[in-house]
């Protein structure tokens, strides 16, 4: 099993980069989310350059850019890491939620993956009602086709449908889908939580802070889903009341999103504190030895990449820890 890790692009990016590289990493993904974090592209140069890594975008949401800016942001990594780099793409459900947006649909989706892909083999896609192109000469990104591998973060059976009928070379995962849709070239899964020192339970302000922001991952997506989902969550009314306080309605997305997978706002803490031992229930958080066997698990349903996202304050620890476990 390849073991990868993802990271927030941030100003500590080359850092962790570095320490994922000599932890043994496969590769490295980025995520993409404008409100909340610095430019995935620009990190991704960075690391680029700061190490050998294999790099990826888990996910680029290419709604929030022209399809020729992808196509050029594309090109250009290729240029400084050749034959380095994976592009996953995605509806935005996140990155798009954060700016009081929905996620695009997937039959939106399905044209600009084809439009991105047109443009880096060298063709001549129609955007917006005009012919555009990838004109850059020598000097400016390397020869078309660019053959980067394109993937796809898909979520439900239409999701799933339109993957297959786009062709994608790999699909980033965030659950084990149902046996029917295990079939992909490629199959990253992506999991967090926090390896357990002895004697750590929920109640460890270590653990809160590392496993929390996934925890509160749950709530933000229950919100935008569907509200009354928070009802069944462990620490999901609490996280509720606390989330209606500290904003109106109409600009609440911004106290939601502040922070995600980087630190707990106080509606994360009121319904983590709420959620008591579910914590622990949380991802992969567990003893190291617990670890080895999800992987086991993994690879019998059809995972091919396990893509650890570490968070908290001592991010190098979550990396170190999960990636000594797994070996």
């Amino acid at each position: 099993m390849l073991i990868s890790v993802a990271l927030p692009p941030t100003q500590h990016i080359v850092e962790h980069a570095k320490v994922a590289q000599d932890a043994g990493a496969h590769r490295l993904w980025l995520y993409d989310s404008p409100a909340v974090y610095a430019d995935i592209w620009i990190a991704l140069a960075r690391a680029a350059e700061a190490t050998s890594l294999l790099l990826g975008t888990a996910v680029a949401v290419p709604s929030l850019r022209h399809p020729m800016v992808i196509a050029a942001a594309i090109a250009s990594i290729e240029e400084l890491a050749p034959g380095r780099l994976t592009v996953a793409l995605g509806t935005g459900y996140t990155a798009r939620r954060a700016m009081g947006r929905k996620p695009i649909t997937w039959a939106s989706f399905a044209t600009v993956f084809t439009q991105i892909r047109q443009l880096l083999s060298g063709n001549v896609v129609e955007i917006d009602g005009q012919p555009v192109q990838m004109l850059h000469g020598g000097q400016s990104a390397p020869p078309r086709p660019i053959s980067t591998p394109l993937w796809v973060a898909p979520s439900g059976p239409v999701g799933y449908r339109v993957t297959r009928e786009l062709g994608a070379d790999g699909v980033v995962l965030v659950g084990i889908p149902e046996p029917q849709h295990r079939q992909w070239p490629a199959a990253a899964l992506m999991v967090n939580g926090t390896v357990l020192e002895p004697g750590e339970d929920h109640t460890s302000s270590r653990v809160i802070k590392s496993a929390g922001p996934w925890f509160a991952a749950m709530y933000h997506g229950a919100w935008d889903m569907n509200r009354d989902l928070l009802d069944h969550l462990p620490g999901g009314p609490q996280w509720r009341d606390t989330i209606i306080g500290l904003a109106p309605d109409d600009s609440r997305h911004l106290a939601i999103h502040r922070g995600h997978l980087i630190e707990l706002g106080p509606a994360d803490l009121a319904g983590i504190t709420a959620a008591g031992p579910a914590l622990l229930q949380s991802g992969w958080t567990g003893p190291a030895a617990s670890i080895t066997s999800r992987i086991e698990q993994a690879c019998q349903d059809g995972i091919t990449e396990i893509i650890y996202a570490p968070t908290g304050p001592d991010v190098a620890r979550e990396i170190l820890a999960f990636l000594d476990a797994a070996r």
